[in-house]
């Protein structure tokens, strides 16, 4: 038993799974498609597969699995085509070549986008085309990326459900009849179903993670400044990041390697090189205490979540980590996220609410009008419980070099459900009560990534979290890593895909 008094397996399970089992399966030899992207960026390189050629097999998938889940909601098969040819015309003339060269891409269709449609999944926005990309969007065009498309996210990317009035739903793909989280959901389900190797997302309450753990995907969230963003209206805000998800942890550093540096434009941004994510990943955990999360101060968790992640304390230790329950308290996020969110949306949303307020969903409507009542007070006291809880966490950390929770706390729910109204009989209040898991750690700034842990009987995944102490994200990709080798979960893919 574990200190939770928890009863745990002597060894990880090493069943594999048919294709059609619910949960999917593992493949010896995946598809082309399911090629993880370092692999693919490799044989690109090495001359044995061509720009083209790539875009070709991920086209195919596209057209056959997309419109059974509605992940890729702008398709730009054409000007992909003309991307792909130069790729392989620079490298027939000796061009050097980027990290991502050939590489198709799909990018979150909250990030802007030169020549090709970006809605924000609002119908005020559902025919705009901008004339300029988002940072993250023109460093993976310099690194040699091929983009394929848009992927769907909930309107302006509020709340960890993937729909809109101007797409609709973007369906799981272990199970169509439940949602794929979000707000980077199309993103996550495109990577499971071998759509594109690398896609782009952001992350503000979990938007990278959330969708990762119910897609059996990884997803990060790097420290703010990790992935600048020179057009973000609050430059000195922490609340929100850009970055990336992958099929694996290698996958996901590779396209961090692309995007993250420094800009002279982002006043929070990193005066360090995306080269640090090239390094080799492997690392001796001997020794190294991790913290296990008990119950984050009274937060509710579906006991099939508990029961995966609860599992997983031996494989840490089986790693060579000293684990201990130990948890801060995570009071002062109740104040200083909700209270900074809502201010955060009244301000960007809140004069074309004024213009247009039937074209707003109900919990943004509701979150935007909440955000505009707040007093000068409400901020002050917003920012020094967000002071406070930095601090308590960083001193947490000093103890512990990481800290383990679930990623969510229920496993994916109906798709026809905005949002979980209770959890284990507590009910919820708001639209982002059942996210906590996650935007605490947000609140927290540190770096924090999702990696598959599991399934839940019914076949759904788990994800379990790994946090990092501040600035150091690297470390966490480490950690990840090496659960990720002794689990495998993320070899998983769902059967819609390969069907």
């Amino acid at each position: 038993m574990n200190r939770l008094g928890r009863e745990l397996p002597t060894r990880m399970p090493t069943r594999f799974l048919s294709p059609d089992s619910p949960l999917g399966s593992e493949s010896a030899s995946p598809p082309p498609c399911f090629t993880s992207a370092v692999e693919m960026a490799d044989l690109i390189r090495k001359k044995k597969l061509s720009a083209r050629e790539a875009l070709k097999e991920h086209l195919k998938q596209i057209d056959r699995v997309n419109p059974k889940v509605n992940a890729i909601v702008t398709l730009v098969a054409d000007m992909a085509a003309e991307a792909a040819l130069r790729a392989d015309e620079m490298q027939a003339r000796g061009d050097p070549l980027g990290a991502l060269h050939g590489l198709p891409v799909a990018h979150k269709d909250l990030m802007e986008t030169r020549g090709i449609r970006t809605t924000f999944g609002s119908p005020l926005f559902k025919n705009y085309v901008p004339a300029l990309d988002n940072m993250v969007v023109e460093r993976m065009r310099r690194a040699g990326a091929v983009i394929v498309g848009k992927t769907n996210t909930p309107e302006f990317g509020a709340g960890s459900q993937t729909f809109n009035t101007v797409f609709g739903a973007t369906r799981n793909p272990y199970d169509p009849n439940k949602t794929c989280g979000g707000s980077s959901g199309g993103a996550a389900v495109a990577l499971a179903c071998g759509m594109v190797p690398v896609a782009t997302g952001s992350d503000t309450g979990g938007s990278l993670r959330n969708p990762a753990a119910f897609c059996n995907v990884v997803g990060f969230r790097p420290s703010v400044g990790r992935v600048p963003d020179p057009a973000a209206r609050f430059g000195w805000s922490t609340l929100s990041t850009m970055g990336c998800l992958g099929r694996s942890v290698a996958d996901l550093a590779l396209s961090l390697s692309a995007i993250a540096g420094p800009d002279p434009n982002t006043p929070l941004a990193m005066d360090q090189s995306g080269d640090i994510f090239s390094a080799p990943l492997e690392r001796n955990f001997k020794g190294v205490r991790v913290a296990w999360f008990k119950d984050l101060g009274g937060v509710p968790f579906d006991p099939r979540v508990r029961s995966v992640i609860d599992t997983h304390w031996a494989t840490f230790e089986s790693l060579g980590c000293i684990v201990e329950a130990a948890e801060p308290d995570f009071a002062p996020a109740e104040v200083s996220f909700r209270t900074l969110r809502a201010w955060t949306a009244a301000t960007n949303y809140g004069k074309l609410f004024e213009q247009h307020p039937h074209a707003f969903k109900d919990t943004l409507k509701a979150e935007i009008q909440s955000g505009l009542k707040l007093t000068g007070e409400d901020i002050a006291r917003a920012e020094v419980a967000h002071t406070l809880l930095w601090r308590r966490f960083q001193a947490f950390l000093g103890k512990y070099e990481y800290f383990i929770l679930p990623t969510t706390q229920t496993p994916p729910f109906d798709i026809n459900m905005p949002y979980p109204a209770e959890i284990g009989g507590v009910r919820f209040e708001s639209y982002i009560d059942w996210m906590k898991s996650c935007w605490y750690i947000s609140a927290t700034g540190n770096p924090a990534a999702s990696i598959p842990a599991g399934f839940t009987p019914e076949g759904l995944p788990v994800g379990l979290q790994i946090v990092g102490r501040d600035k150091r994200d690297f470390s966490v990709l480490q950690l990840a890593h090496a659960f990720e080798q002794v689990t495998g979960f993320g070899r998983r893919h769902p059967a819609l895909a390969l069907s």
